[in-house]
């Protein structure tokens, strides 16, 4: 299933990582950045509807390597490339049901191949791997993720989610990244769809200033997640730093669990020009505050790369300011 990508030997003293739930209560955990942006960096072409997934097709060597920078930088989680990532996508690209699931499982495969590398080199810290969901309308892939209401209900939103989860799951990631969630209907759909996949969870909304996407109350969208077992951590990703620090206050307060933070680099798509405009705005400068208001897992998304991370590992490192 991995092709000519082989995991080289781990040392024999280094233990394996705790479970993410037991780390978050021991200090808080740097995510890694835009995977995307990190491949088109690299000059790798990523148009079409697979978007960052279509390297499992062609390249997944390049994949490992991605992930291999951000762990370098000091990230100690990988986010696969499995974000838009589903059943149908792959079969618009001619790819069977039974080769797709095999793509999804390799996404984990080489995250974890990432990780075997960076301790071979000397990372001496657990390192994990978050096996990424997105959302129906990244399947879509014309933008209506940033917008939601796509006219389904909560159980065909559930069939849609399940197969592609359990087949994620099955991968053994050691937490599965239901993000970039732009309403509660959605949210509804995911949190049902990963009930006994025996997997934990995050549940991360790509929110507008103090709701979500689709315009529902933060407080609301939230509190969806706070009696779900399941699900470790709630929070927000793929939106404006400038919106992250009230969204970390609000879930902290309406879950009580620990909360996920990973914004874009503020600068925002001009899908008319096809081309990123506006000034950078993500800092670790706001990691404190994020800090202080309740996350646990911090990182960034769109545009935020290894560089970046980096920052953000040394502002976690600092005591926290009392």
């Amino acid at each position: 299933m991995t092709g000519d990508i082989v995991p080289p030997a781990l040392p024999s003293t280094l233990p394996p990582p705790l479970p993410l739930p037991e780390a978050l209560a021991a200090r808080p955990v740097v995510l890694d950045g835009g995977m995307a942006s990190q491949l088109e960096a690299a000059g790798h072409e990523l148009g079409g509807g697979l978007w960052s997934a279509r390297l499992l097709v062609e390249r997944p060597e390049a994949v490992v390597g991605a992930h291999l920078a951000f762990f370098e930088a000091g990230a100690d989680v990988a986010t696969t490339v499995s974000y838009q990532a589903t059943f149908e996508g792959f079969a618009r690209r001619g790819i069977g049901r039974e080769r797709a699931g095999e793509l999804l499982a390799l996404s984990v495969a080489v995250a974890r191949e990432a990780a075997a590398r960076a301790r071979v080199r000397g990372a001496g810290r657990p390192l994990w791997v978050a096996a990424s969901a997105g959302p129906y309308g990244a399947m879509l892939a014309d933008g209506s993720e940033y917008r939601g209401r796509y006219g389904l209900t909560v159980a065909e939103l559930e069939r849609f989610h399940r197969p592609r989860l359990e087949v994620l799951a099955g991968a053994a990631p050691d937490v599965l990244a239901l993000e970039t969630v732009p309403d509660t209907d959605e949210a509804r759909a995911l949190l049902r769809a990963v009930r006994g996949l025996g997997v934990p969870a995050w549940l991360s909304y790509t929110v507008d200033g103090d709701r979500t996407r689709a315009g529902q109350p933060l407080e609301e969208a939230f509190a969806l997640a706070a009696e779900v077992d399941e699900v470790i951590a709630v929070g927000v990703n793929c939106c404006a730093p400038g919106d992250a620090g009230q969204a970390v206050a609000t879930a902290a307060r309406v879950t009580g669990k620990p909360v996920v933070v990973y914004p874009n680099s503020g600068e925002t798509w001009d899908a008319g020009g096809r081309g990123w405009r506006g000034p950078v705005t993500f800092s670790a400068e706001l990691v404190p505050e994020w800090r202080a208001a309740g996350a646990r897992l911090i990182g960034g998304c769109c545009r935020v790369g290894p560089g970046t991370i980096g920052s953000v590992a040394r502002a976690l490192a600092r005591p926290p300011v009392s």
